[in-house]
Order: structure tokens, then C-alpha cells, then sequence
């Protein structure tokens, strides 16, 4: 995460941009203080905003109505209108700045997609109110303001891979340590994200009910982190013992799947994407007809060494590991990504 000044006084309007993610394996992990091993990508949000009103008003071109919170009357990010301003109401709550602003937002990331266009607009957000700290400061700033504005108890993979994102490079994450460690993409690899067509909103979704059966595993043999396959065998109710078994498999994949990046062995990568789509979808059940019946044909595809759902499920998009130029003609969209660098503010005008 970078800051740009353009020297002078406090800043009258800045420019702050954050990236979407696509996590390349390690989902539903996060919240139990897993790994995870995401990108950040070449596709951004950005908020322009003038500095000094005593409210934050943006408009988009993505949305008929702005979003508008005032910092003098605070209300309960989760009841503000439209839904969307209820992140910029979140991030408001959560970074009480002295001023606020009016401004725009613009977006390359699709939003819907799995892509992380919520935890893109929060950071942008919080970084043109005036956040400073580390990534990680801001990363978990702004995870929180996502749990308040939609009531979905996320972990902090979505917000940490976009402020945290190194140039070429994927992100292996420890979400007990909240380290990151930068892997580099393996040359020859080419990263494909698929929309499968199918919007989906987490709020209204069973990702609360997956946390909360991750967490009543938990109760029987432990952290999930710490658990073998062995001990979760041990687990009598069936829906416990497939959730926990996702998560511990889960784990271990990612640490393989990362040093499969190390050694350029995109094969192998492309198995352990594979494996992790079957966990979600037989173990964890948070695919869809829509994404196995993509995923099945991704996998089929010549050229692609591996695919799978990415981000929470209940629709979205799958990411492909693919040879550089592979043909991806499958899904309703299709995006070559590029791995990022992290968000930044830049002050276009001082006063």
C-alpha cells in the first residue's frame, strides 16, 4: 500500500485506489485463523473525493442513488439506503473522520462476481477519508466495517489482499499470524477469472450459517487450524465433520499449493485447485449447477492445468490456472488477470 503527496498543505482532493482479488485456493479458511492464497488484481475501484464537508457523498455510475452519511448523526451502517452506501457508512463508522467529502467512485471490478468489489470500495474509501497505518491496520478496519454494514461475519483475507498486493506476485496469508508472504506467479502461468453468470449477495446467503458450523466443529476437537483429518473423523454429526473436513484439507492444500508455486510446477498447482473445488462443493456445499457445470468444463479445456470456485460460493465466478494463451471460451465473461500492486492514495490538489 502505497501514499503519493504532491507536497503543500492538507489535501483538498485525493484519488485513492484499491484492487479487487480472485484467491487461487484457500476458501472458508480465513475465519478459522487459516491460509489462504489469493492475488490482488489489475482491476481497481477508485474514489475521487474533494475533502471538507461534514458528510460523505459519493455518486457511481454503477448505481442510480448516492451515498450519503452524514458524521455528525450516526446511524447503523446496516439500515442506511441504498445497500451499497451502506459500505461507505461502515467505513465511515469505522475510520470517524473530522471531515468528510463529495466525490466519485468509478470500478473496473465486476461487482457480484467474487472478485471482492465491497472489500475495493471500503479500502478506496477509507483511504480518501484520510486512514493511515499499515495494510494490515487498514485491511482490519475495513473488514470490520463490512461486518457491520452487511451483518456477514467475513474474515480479513478480501481487505488484507488489497492493500497488502506485491506486483506479480500471489499472497500467502496466515490468518492467525495476519503475516503475509509474497510467492511469485510462475512464468508460462496465465490467471483466467469465468463469470458463471450467477449473481450472489452473502447477506442472504448461508456463508453465516458455514462460519457458525465451523465454529460448533471447533467445539468437539478443537481449532480446525491445529485439527488432523484424523480428528475430524471423530466428529459424529455428518454436516460438522464435512464442514471441519473441508477446512483442514483446505489448509493443507494451500501450503502445497503455494510451494508448487515455488517450484513452477503448475500440474500440480492445477490438481490442488481441482481438489479444493470438490471439498467446497461435496464437503462444504457452497457451489452451484451453474459453477460445477463451469468448472467441469474449464477443466476439460486444453491448456488449463486447474479450476475452481473462487471466494465464498453461492455463485460468482471460478479461477482458471492456465498456459499463457490457453483459449477460455466458457462462462458469460472471461478476464486474464494480473497479479497487483496494493491500494494507494494520491493527492491530486492541495490547499
Amino acid at each position: 500500500m502505497t501514499t503519493v503527496t504532491s507536497g503543500g498543505a492538507d489535501p483538498v482532493t485525493v484519488l485513492a485506489r484499491a484492487p479487487g482479488r480472485v484467491n487461487l485456493i484457500g476458501d472458508h479458511t480465513d475465519y478459522t485463523g487459516g491460509y489462504v492464497f489469493p492475488i490482488a488484481i489489475d482491476r481497481y475501484t477508485e474514489v475521487e473525493m474533494e475533502r471538507g464537508t461534514p458528510w460523505v457523498e459519493l455518486v457511481s455510475a454503477d448505481e442510480e442513488d448516492a451515498a450519503i452519511v452524514s458524521l455528525d448523526d450516526p446511524v447503523d451502517p446496516a439500515s442506511v439506503e441504498p445497500a451499497w452506501a451502506r459500505y461507505v457508512a461502515g467505513v465511515v463508522a469505522m475510520v470517524r473522520p473530522d471531515t468528510g467529502g463529495r466525490g466519485f467512485v468509478r470500478t473496473t471490478v465486476p461487482i457480484g462476481a467474487g472478485l471482492s468489489s465491497s472489500a475495493a470500495l471500503e479500502v478506496a474509501t477509507a483511504l480518501a477519508l484520510g486512514l493511515e497505518g499499515t495494510p494490515l491496520d487498514v485491511a482490519l478496519a475495513c473488514q470490520r466495517a463490512e461486518q457491520i454494514a452487511s451483518g456477514v461475519p467475513c474474515g480479513v483475507m478480501d481487505q488484507l489482499a488489497s492493500t497488502s498486493g506485491v506486483e506479480g506476485h500471489a499472497l500467502l496469508m496466515d490468518c492467525r499470524a495476519l503475516t503475509v508472504e509474497p510467492v511469485p506467479v510462475p512464468g508460462g502461468a496465465e490467471i483466467v477469472v469465468v463469470d458463471s453468470g450467477q449473481r450472489r449477495k452473502l447477506a442472504t446467503s448461508f456463508y453465516g450459517v458455514r462460519r457458525a458450523q465451523t465454529e460448533d466443529a471447533e467445539t468437539l476437537v478443537g481449532s480446525l487450524r491445529e485439527a488432523t483429518l484424523a480428528d475430524v473423523e471423530q466428529i459424529a454429526h455428518d454436516d460438522l465433520r464435512r464442514r471441519a473436513r473441508h477446512v483442514v484439507s483446505e489448509n493443507a492444500r494451500v501450503l502445497a499449493f503455494a510451494e508448487a508455486f515455488r517450484s513452477g510446477d503448475l500440474v500440480a498447482a492445477g490438481a490442488l485447485m481441482v481438489q479444493s473445488h470438490a471439498s467446497l462443493r461435496d464437503d462444504f456445499e457452497v457451489s452451484t449447477t451453474a459453477l460445477d457445470e463451469l468448472v467441469d468444463e474449464l477443466t476439460a479445456t486444453p491448456g488449463v492445468h486447474g479450476a475452481r470456485l473462487t471466494g465464498a460460493g453461492f455463485g460468482g465466478c471460478a479461477v482458471v490456472l492456465a498456459e499463457r494463451g490457453a483459449r477460455i471460451d466458457a462462462g458469460v465473461d472471461a478476464w486474464r488477470v494480473r497479479a497487483s500492486a496494493g491500494a494507494s492514495v494520491t493527492v491530486l490538489s492541495d490547499g
